[in-house]
């Protein structure tokens, strides 16, 4: 059964592929909250980009270890 008709899409399947391969190595969500952190806390951009590449887990580092009621 062939109920799905690639021709007749609104756009191609080449852009649709193209876009998904682009959002996928995008910079996610975690490594620029830890980078934005790490740049808040060291002001240095070495331990900017280490924080970027361990991403989340950065992050929940960060959110236990800093001080409670600090004002960013």
């Amino acid at each position: 059964m062939n109920w799905l008709n690639l021709q007749s899409l609104p756009i191609p399947l080449s852009d649709v592929v193209t876009t998904q391969s682009a959002v996928n190595s995008g910079v996610g969500l975690g490594s620029v909250i830890a980078v934005v952190c790490s740049w808040h806390r060291n002001q240095s951009i070495l331990w900017a980009i280490l924080a970027g590449i361990l991403s989340w887990l950065y992050v929940i580092y960060y959110a236990i270890t800093e001080k409670p009621g600090k004002i960013l």
